[in-house]
């Protein structure tokens, strides 16, 4: 069920001159993931930017699980005040998480909501305009930092959001949902033609499925399909989880699911449609519910995991109350630890983790079976670092 998560290899081991390293004991010890297991950052912000010492146990323990983080771009936020843009924050998170061996992601480059409100005061011409020179001083600026972003969330209701007004909207309807995605994509590939670029939506029904479609016939260079499952009304399940990767897998492409949540309380009402609708003054997690989302994160991620096309997984809270006051995270609202941030550890750590040793023979060759990933080989001969991706036979020199 796993097997293209994990590699075999028969290496060859060298010395730093270069000599057969026979009849050698090796200690192979993982150090990182090739599979992406994330969660949003947002915590790292204030850690990092201001010293506040209450975020460096949520940070630290965050560490211990994750390799892939995701960090707030919200125009709104970033840029209050145009030409003002808040980049030196984001970088420092970003550097950061770099240095702790982490993958960093940017969400998102255009969205209608949480946009800027500053530019409702131009033509649609202009703001395109300013659009696409904030993807160019974003993707070009953050470049070797953040290489992942997503470029643009939420299009199947983009051109029809009628909560409130805003600059983006006005754009979509403008040139349509495909020729705003052809623009702003191909903006970011310019900028960074390595950069893994996502399209991201909640609205996994066959209105998005038309959407790719259509991108794609376009030539818009997408990287990957985001797909979001917030789960505030309950766990998909296994069929629908199975039902969405099936669909969405026709079209050959990387699959990242990018915002996902299940809550360890009380599951929100089914009538309620927008998400955000529903608001309450507290929403308090539950020894049951705990147990409850233990479970079904478990299902999710070994389902995940099992399918191939998938290549990431990002829950958004880390903390309970991080959004609309859900109980949602890993950690509580007092940073302890729920049973979901013990089993998904135990997962990621352990079961899907290889420590193990392996014994040259007479020419300094030995097999090994190991997940995809990032690699420690030492012997008293010496000490080498390398990633084992594929299943090609290759040489290690331990100096």
């Amino acid at each position: 069920m796993l097997s293209h998560r994990i590699i075999n290899k028969r290496i060859k081991f060298l010395d730093a001159q270069g000599n057969p390293l026979t009849n050698c004991n090796i200690k192979v010890s993982q150090t990182n993931h090739s599979f992406l297991f994330g969660c949003g950052a947002f915590d790292f912000l204030p850690f990092v930017n201001e010293g506040k010492e209450e975020y460096k146990q949520i940070t630290d323990s965050w560490l211990e699980i994750f390799n892939y983080g995701t960090l707030p771009f919200y125009w709104g936020q970033y840029e209050k005040e145009e030409g003002n843009p808040n980049k030196e924050t984001l970088m420092k998170a970003a550097d950061y998480l770099k240095g702790k061996n982490v993958r960093v992601k940017g969400h998102p480059l255009c969205w209608h909501t949480a946009c800027a409100d500053w530019l409702m005061k131009y033509d649609n011409e202009t703001i395109m305009k300013k659009q696409l020179e904030r993807i160019d001083r974003e993707v070009t600026g953050f470049k070797g930092v953040i290489d992942m972003w997503d470029v643009i969330n939420e299009v199947v209701i983009m051109p029809i959001f009628d909560k409130y007004d805003n600059a983006i909207t006005r754009i979509c309807k403008d040139k349509g949902r495909v020729g705003l995605i052809k623009e702003v994509f191909e903006k970011a590939h310019e900028c960074n033609p390595d950069a893994v670029l996502l399209l991201n939506d909640f609205n996994t029904s066959v209105n998005y499925e038309i959407l790719i479609d259509g991108c794609l016939n376009a030539g818009v260079p997408i990287s990957a399909i985001g797909i979001q499952s917030h789960q505030h009304q309950g766990f998909w399940g296994e069929e629908k989880l199975h039902e969405v990767l099936d669909r969405f897998s026709v079209f050959g492409l990387p699959i990242h699911f990018t915002e996902n949540t299940l809550i360890s309380g009380d599951i929100m009402p089914a009538y309620i449609e927008d998400l955000n609708d529903w608001q309450v003054d507290e929403w308090p997690s539950t020894p049951e519910g705990e147990e409850r989302q233990a479970k079904e994160i478990e299902k999710m991620y070994r389902t995940l995991f099992e399918y191939p096309l998938v290549e990431a997984i990002t829950t958004w809270d880390y903390r309970d109350g991080a959004w609309l006051k859900a109980p949602s995270g890993f950690i509580r609202l007092d940073n302890s630890l729920k049973p979901s941030y013990k089993m998904l550890k135990k997962l990621i750590r352990q079961e899907w983790w290889t420590d193990t040793d392996v014994t040259t023979d007479s020419e300094g060759y030995a097999g090994l079976e190991a997940f995809k990933g990032q690699y420690r080989f030492e012997a008293k001969e010496g000490i080498c670092e390398s990633v084992l991706n594929d299943d090609e036979d290759m040489c290690i020199i331990l100096r």
